[in-house]
């Protein structure tokens, strides 16, 4: 698990959180420029302009958000200065969070999730599905190019089976959280939902909506953003489907999921050489870019 920047005062923390949204009950989630904002006043120790994806995560993303229960997650990616991956401070990722370290996240709560690029490739080679919602998620950001002309553009070239393995892997995980075979952590002790409706709702969600991503990525070589399954996500969420009929709409996606991963044409691993030259190209771009703006 990645470490989290916190500080020990979570009443300043919200603070911090509450300002850049104070003026506007509904957010403001969308504009771009809030979005920076919160990423700098989160302690960001970069400029703004090595920011070059930014976009809103979790619930509203996949378009399964429940007005008053969803925090607000923030996802990016940065090009750090040559000093900062080429000498001895690398900066791998940024994370930080105004909720708590021992509580779930409430709705009032922001977390901010940062990755390099340099970082962001060594992860789309494993496949994890919150990263590869990078590739598929819209950019924030028109203050600069350079996500989308040398990664978004070869998107389709940056997924594999093994993202597809990752996905059902992850399922499987929320549904052992929903049966009580794992563990549930930090932010998955949600008794209010249990005491609702029964069971978890949210992870009964996340696991249909990651076996329909599965499904989607091995059918069209893509996933589509928000969910065009999003009104059954929101439906499971708000407890119109019991725990059995989510397990069977589960086992069955699982069945075809399966099926399509053994005849998928997707390569085994994403092209490791091809990654490796969008991602230095992009580097030298950027650089060379603020070195002309700030020149």
């Amino acid at each position: 698990m990645l470490p989290t920047h916190q500080s020990e005062n979570r009443t300043e923390k919200l603070e911090q959180a509450d300002a850049v949204r104070r003026s506007d009950p509904a957010r403001m989630d969308t504009q771009p420029d809030d979005l920076v904002k919160h990423v700098i006043d989160a302690g960001f120790p970069l400029k703004a302009a090595s920011l070059i994806h930014l976009f809103i995560g979790g619930s509203q993303l996949h378009g399964a958000k429940v007005t008053g229960y969803d925090d607000l997650d923030i996802y990016g990616c940065y090009i750090e200065p040559p000093e900062r991956i080429l000498g001895v401070m690398p900066l791998d990722h940024y994370v930080w969070s105004s909720g708590s370290a021992t509580e779930k996240n409430t709705a009032d709560d922001v977390d901010v999730t940062t990755y390099s690029l340099h970082r962001w490739g060594e992860l789309i080679r494993k496949g994890n599905p919150a990263i590869l919602h990078y590739l598929f998620a819209a950019n924030a950001l028109s203050s600069s190019d350079t996500w989308e002309r040398f990664v978004g553009s070869r998107r389709e070239q940056l997924i594999s089976k093994r993202a597809a393995m990752q996905y059902l892997g992850f399922a499987a995980s929320q549904r052992m959280r929903l049966t009580g075979e794992r563990g549930m952590g930090r932010h998955g002790q949600r008794p209010d939902l249990i005491e609702k409706y029964g069971f978890d709702v949210k992870f009964a969600m996340h696991y249909v909506r990651l076996l329909g991503e599965c499904r989607e990525l091995l059918r069209e070589h893509k996933v589509t953003l928000p969910r065009p399954e999003k009104e059954l996500l929101i439906n499971i969420r708000t407890g119109k489907y019991s725990q059995d009929q989510v397990f069977e709409l589960g086992d069955d996606l699982t069945r075809e999921c399966e099926q399509l991963l053994v005849s998928s044409d997707l390569p085994e691993t994403v092209n490791s050489e091809l990654l490796s030259q969008q991602i230095s190209d992009a580097y030298q771009y950027h650089w060379k870019n603020m070195a002309m703006l700030h020149g």
